[in-house]
């Protein structure tokens, strides 16, 4: 019995020169071509000005003319009584921050999903993106203004309702302080993060959803065992990005909340590099700090990455 062997289609590269892709595409290179050019501007362009860390550096004599010290800027830093309180402060604040802050968007997320009313959903969406746009020397005088101890609205209103009887020092008292700053920073930010969940949450196809529908699974089990593993990828990745963050601070949201009762656990790591490095004219110490700040939230990403690769996510690296 005579078989017909048929020989296998020959594979068609599918290649284009990177003349024909630029004319083909030259509107979405030309809208490219600002932010990338703003980066190496502002990143690249600036690495070899690095070397003033290891120089005592003199804005008037430049690089040529200002002496090489080495590690004695570094030294200094870390003999600094004042950079061991603001490390302590700006890695505490920054985790509580993390922990607190960085499950709201998921969690808002998984609401905002799960609302059938559009319109409801929309006008949400938006009243929890706005603080997002608000700068924080606005956030901190409205706060300063509805959290006075005697004048603000909350302690009237909790007065008012007979849940407390003096004034509650939400931003005049250090430990008041903390907790207000850090349920500040949640409501500023948990609105803005949402997006980023909100998009991962409409990649995830609606099949899964019927099909466990059919077999009689509730909001919830949907919810737990579909929406929250299809976005996992995402979240792990923001996990990541935010665990480099943890040894950098705000300046501005510092000094909107800045008063002299809670200097101690206001003083960071941005408010040490403005007052001991720009005001005083230390640029080497400045740069000095945020390059340590920078070396290690790069350090912790690329652990991070790798823990996150040993547990079977697909890391962000």
């Amino acid at each position: 019995m005579a078989t017909n062997k048929t020989s296998a289609a020959p594979k068609v590269k599918n290649t284009m020169s990177w003349k024909n892709a630029f004319k083909r595409d030259w509107q979405l290179y030309l809208l490219l071509a600002f932010p990338v050019l703003m980066v190496i501007l502002f990143s690249y362009a600036a690495y070899p000005g690095l070397r003033m860390v290891f120089m005592d550096y003199k804005p008037a004599k430049g690089y040529s003319g200002s002496a090489w010290v080495g590690m004695e800027t570094f030294v200094k830093i870390f003999k600094d009584k004042d950079f061991h309180r603001a490390l302590r402060n700006s890695v505490v604040f920054n985790l509580l921050d993390l922990l607190l802050g960085f499950p709201m968007p998921v969690i808002l997320a998984l609401i905002l999903n799960e609302l059938r009313f559009q319109k409801f959903k929309k006008v949400s969406q938006t009243i929890l993106y706005l603080p997002h746009f608000l700068s924080w020397a606005v956030i901190g005088s409205v706060a300063y203004t509805m959290f006075r101890p005697s004048t603000g609205l909350a302690n009237i209103a909790l007065m008012n309702m007979g849940v407390i009887s003096e004034g509650i020092p939400f931003l005049t008292e250090k430990w008041h302080w903390a907790v207000s700053y850090l349920l500040i920073g949640v409501w500023q930010t948990m609105g803005w993060g949402t997006i980023i969940y909100l998009a991962a949450i409409t990649g995830i196809s609606g099949e899964l959803y019927e099909a466990a529908m059919i077999d009689g699974a509730n909001r919830w089990k949907r919810m737990w065992h579909i929406t929250l593993p299809g976005i996992k990828g995402t979240v792990v990745t923001m996990l990541i990005m935010n665990l480099g963050r943890i040894m950098g601070s705000n300046l501005e949201r510092l000094t909107a909340f800045a008063n002299s009762q809670v200097k101690d656990f206001q003083y960071q790591l941005a408010v040490y590099i403005y007052e001991k490095g720009l005001q005083n004219g230390k640029f080497s110490m400045s740069t000095a700090v945020n390059l340590f700040q920078s070396l290690v939230g790069v350090m912790l990403v690329l652990i991070a990455d790798r823990v996150a690769k040993k547990l079977g996510e697909e890391g962000l690296l």
